[in-house]
């Protein structure tokens, strides 16, 4: 109602800190009250920033949304009762485990800003750390623009209590974020973010504890300016991410590079997407051993406006299109391309012969890195091996493991699940050389449990130096791969749809009331896996599946008997409900021969168990399924970012981020 949208904004705007944003609200209030033209878009935009009893959730490791007022944006004070809420649960569980260890934190951010409303990562990394100190607790804030793998570095390295970087990843210029690490370096997960959740709704958490904008306008006064007002600590910084660099050696990552001409060795374009990458990059290749890379100019530095890519992600279709450009003119053979918090990696390759490029997908540098890391590292190794990848990814790494003799296994799919299982695999004794997400997400060598594009960079780079010597190129090598294990072929889409009761109720129709289908069209399905709750698995002995259901975030994978894996599950961030089928052919198939027939069974698979027509199922450009990416030497790239905006698709406790 428009009288509620009122209270709450006046409200409000007497706890934001933050004047552009509390003078904003203020003036669309006295627009809405005076009357006149204005009044009613004013009273409009009041009840979209300020719905009843709504607030941006805390989903996918922590908070996502656009920089704007009101309890759904990421602004000021959103952040600082989050920060509340944070640092009330860690003095809860303290209290309740009886620990006398004091509670410390780290804290870190990207460049992103929004310079209308005097928004931006530095300014909530600023506050987090004075609602730290208000209780107590030790905080130690990250000097200067970081990569999202340096603070998931330090958590552990300083044996911090919780960790928060704040950024957005790879989403468009208009966003930020809030990402939350426990103590052993991974993601936050069940129970602990619905817990943490809670806490930042307390009636205690929504107000502010002291005067948060006065504080940082009196360490402003006294430092006369400067980064972050003499808050954060450029010494611990500095010694955090030489440990980092030192870990990546100590880590049996670092090969070495055979000494080769100029003519035989890859030469390396490298783009940043406007975000921090670039220190980081160029002290990767200097740990590897590696000679310089030539940075894209127009892409190298921090922009909070992303001038020359409007979605910054590696993976986007033409987000690579300016590097490549560069690498062309400047004969690089090889674009390597971080996102703008470091922590995906993509890879393009140049084939002189042709003229065209590879842009590799996830799932296929996942392969590449889980080979090069097996024979670099893992035959000789005298603990059992171990990789991990989502279940939604490729299952190359399945086959290459039984092969081989290492221990794969897959997990939920965002990287949380990822990490905290590649813990528990250390904890039982193995070595895991390699966990992944077909999302471009890589961690290589155990440096963290969190994907990590900067030392993924240095193998990918070390990777192709070897095979350049010996006259053969990523894209060569991936298909003796396949001549090896077979050709995986995937096709992983999606259809828009915006009442999340649709999606209900294809899961319930793929189902078939407990009756799961033994066939879909003329392919026979060997077993079924169902992670709604209570959950079903037909080739457990106990019909259970081993890997976490969910009740609000179900998938159902059908294994088909001719070596098809097709799996299905909504968003947990977007309207969307996506699709990963994939084949595998046998070593020595001919790929085209594997792919066409993958062709015929999608099309088949999608009509038979999602009937798209009848469901409304859409995509916002051609009413067609949408394909994120296809697995072939030249995949096609569509959108696969989250928006995050909160206001249409309920953030999930299983999804990617």
């Amino acid at each position: 109602m428009a009288s509620d949208a009122l209270l709450h904004a006046k409200e409000w705007s007497l706890h934001d800190p933050n004047p552009a944003t509390a003078a904003y609200v203020k003036a669309l209030i006295t627009k809405a009250e005076n009357g006149g033209d204005q009044a009613a878009a004013s009273l409009q935009e009041l009840q979209c920033l300020f719905p009843t009893k709504k607030r941006i959730g805390f989903g996918t490791a922590g908070l996502r949304s656009s920089m704007s007022p009101g309890p759904l944006g990421m602004n000021d004070l959103v952040v600082i009762q989050t920060a509340q809420g944070l640092a009330s649960y860690l003095l809860h569980c303290r209290q309740q485990s009886n620990d006398t260890n004091p509670i410390t934190a780290v804290v870190g951010y990207d460049h992103r800003a929004h310079s209308a409303f005097s928004l931006s990562s530095k300014q909530f990394a600023m506050y987090t750390k004075l609602v730290f100190e208000s209780k107590g607790i030790t905080c130690t804030l990250l000097d200067g623009y970081v990569a999202t793998p340096i603070l998931a570095f330090a958590v552990c390295n300083i044996a911090a209590s919780v960790g928060i970087m704040v950024t957005a990843s790879h989403n468009p210029k208009q966003d930020d974020g809030y990402k939350v690490y426990w103590k052993d370096g991974c993601q936050i997960r069940p129970p602990v973010d619905a817990e943490i959740a809670s806490a930042i709704i307390e009636k205690e958490n929504l107000v502010p504890w002291v005067d948060y904008g006065e504080q940082l306008r009196m360490f402003e006064k006294a430092n006369g300016g400067g980064d972050c007002y003499g808050l954060s600590d450029p010494e611990q910084t500095r010694l955090i991410e030489d440990a980092y660099y030192q870990a990546i050696r100590d880590s049996g990552l670092v090969v070495g590079i055979d000494g080769t001409s100029d003519s035989q060795s890859p030469s390396f374009a490298y783009t940043a997407m406007h975000g921090v990458g670039l220190p980081y990059a160029k002290r990767s290749f200097s740990t590897f051993g590696l000679p310089p890379f030539l940075p894209v100019p127009s892409q190298q530095h921090p922009d909070a406006n992303f001038t020359t890519v409007p979605f910054p992600n590696p993976e986007e279709k033409g987000a690579l299109d300016e590097a490549m450009a560069f690498a062309k003119e400047h004969g690089c053979d090889i674009v390597l391309a971080n996102d703008p918090d470091a922590d995906r990696l993509g890879v393009a390759e140049f084939n002189k012969v042709n003229g065209k490029w590879t842009v590799f997908t996830g799932d296929q540098i996942g392969s590449l890195l889980g080979h090069w890391l097996w024979e670099t590292i893992g035959k000789n190794s005298e603990q059992p091996i171990a990789m991990c990848a989502s279940t939604v990814s490729s299952k190359i790494l399945s086959a290459m493991g039984q092969t081989e003799g290492f221990l794969f296994e897959e997990t939920l799919t965002g990287f949380k699940w990822i990490g905290s299982r590649a813990l528990s695999l250390q904890n039982e004794g193995y070595r895991v050389l390699l966990g992944y997400e077909e999302a471009i997400g890589f961690s290589c060598g155990g440096i963290i449990p969190d994907k990590d594009g900067i030392s993924a960079l240095g193998v990918i780079a070390t990777m192709a130096h070897s095979f350049y010597t010996k006259g053969k190129t990523l894209t060569s090598h991936l298909q003796e791969i396949y001549l090896l294990y077979g050709e995986f072929c995937s096709d992983n889409g999606y259809f828009r749809c915006d009442d999340p009761a649709i999606v209900k109720k294809i899961m319930e129709q793929m189902r078939n009331g407990g009756k799961y289908f033994d066939r879909v069209g003329t392919y026979e399905v060997d077993s079924v896996r169902d992670l709604g709750s209570p959950g079903y698995d037909s080739q457990a002995a106990d019909k259970k599946p081993t890997l976490p259901t969910s009740s609000s975030s179900p998938m159902i994978a059908f294994r088909f008997k001719n070596g098809c894996v097709a799996q299905f599950r909504a968003s947990g961030t977007e309207p969307k409900f996506k699709y990963y089928i994939e084949l595998r052919g046998q070593p020595g198939e001919n790929r085209e021969e594997v792919s066409k027939r993958l062709d015929t069974m999608v099309k088949v698979i999608l009509e038979e168990l999602l009937h798209p027509s009848e469901n409304g199922l859409i995509t916002p450009s051609s009413g067609q399924a949408c394909h994120l990416n296809r697995m072939s030497q030249h995949p096609s790239r569509s959108l696969n970012g989250a928006s995050g905006n909160g206001l249409h698709w309920t953030l999930t406790e299983n999804g990617s981020e």
